[in-house]
């Protein structure tokens, strides 16, 4: 049955591929910033095209820590952090010892009051977390659980898209100057044209890759070309530059990512529904052409069997 759906979904995407088509891509360099151009066939085979600006801190600053995550390189950054701060503020009645053990550090704690000694670990287990989320925060990771309990790390794409907002608000006017009908269906199936339009790469595994091929928003268009996850990103950041105020969430199943916006479905659409609030799905990744409320087969069998996490990027308020 897996073959058939497989073999299925392959004929279908192969059909509806032909549809999408990058027709021109270039960027030119302006003074601190980069022109970039784009002509594209969109789900009704209707030329689209659309110029804008980026500046060169978006396109080469903003980001430029970003790496794949590495675990030991994490580690002795985040002990680091820890010994640190212990030296700014000792234990109390208590001293840390830092011991290798099976080729990790860990922390023993010793003193001659038992009470003392308990107290300083709690500290240290409080210290080690705080400080292992702010290396995350600053590094754009998060702890990420699959719909099946696996575990890894990965990047925090919600993040990553929240922080590159304010460099795609340049696109809000000239998008919607594009727009002859100002709603949010027609407005999201030409940014889902645009993004579909542009070359897929292949998604590295989620838990595996650590982040490993992921390009942010402005990258993704610096390059040409982008993952899902990348894709994913890049469209719920135009989308947010667009419309501040709607919520949205992103989705991931197995090898592949989409989002979700809170407007109803119509007859026929694929929603899911999330914590009380109906979101409405969208394939950003190509290179099928989908409209908004329609997915490729194995997304759609994925949310109907329920293989898939959510992760809410709502508005806050700032735009």
């Amino acid at each position: 049955m897996k073959t058939l759906i497989n073999a299925l979904s392959l004929a279908f995407l192969l059909i509806s591929s032909v549809h999408a088509k990058q027709l021109i891509f270039t960027k030119q360099a302006q003074d601190n910033s980069y022109l970039f151009n784009y002509q594209w066939l969109d789900h009704d085979k209707v030329r689209q095209s659309i110029n804008f600006s980026l500046t060169k801190p978006a396109l080469f600053e903003r980001f430029r820590m970003l790496k794949p995550y590495q675990g030991e390189f994490a580690q002795k950054t985040i002990l680091r952090s820890i010994k640190k701060q212990l030296r700014q503020q000792p234990l109390t009645g208590a001293h840390a010892v830092f011991k290798q053990q099976q080729g990790k550090t860990v922390i023993e704690v010793k003193g001659l009051d038992d009470e003392k000694v308990a107290a300083a670990y709690k500290k240290i287990k409080a210290l080690e977390q705080k400080v292992t989320e702010e290396y995350f925060k600053k590094n754009y990771y998060q702890r990420f659980t699959t719909h099946d309990q696996q575990t890894g790390i990965k990047v925090d794409h919600v993040n990553i898209a929240q922080k590159s907002v304010a460099d795609f608000k340049v696109l809000k006017p000239i998008i919607l100057d594009k727009i002859s009908i100002k709603n949010i269906r027609k407005v999201t199936n030409f940014v889902l044209s645009f993004v579909q339009s542009i070359p897929y790469s292949t998604l590295e595994s989620r838990l595996t890759s650590s982040g490993a091929g992921f390009n942010p928003p402005a990258k993704l268009l610096w390059e040409n070309q982008g993952d899902c996850d990348s894709k994913m990103a890049l469209t719920a950041t135009i989308l947010r530059a667009l419309m501040p105020r709607i919520d949205m969430v992103m989705i991931y199943i197995d090898q592949h990512a989409f989002i979700g916006i809170a407007i109803p479905a119509k007859v026929d659409e694929i929603s899911i529904e999330h914590q009380d609030i109906n979101y409405l799905l969208a394939e950003p990744t190509g290179p099928a052409l989908y409209k908004l409320g329609s997915l490729a087969p194995e997304s759609e069998l994925a949310i109907n069997q329920g293989r898939y996490v959510v992760e809410e990027f709502h508005s806050d308020g700032s735009f």
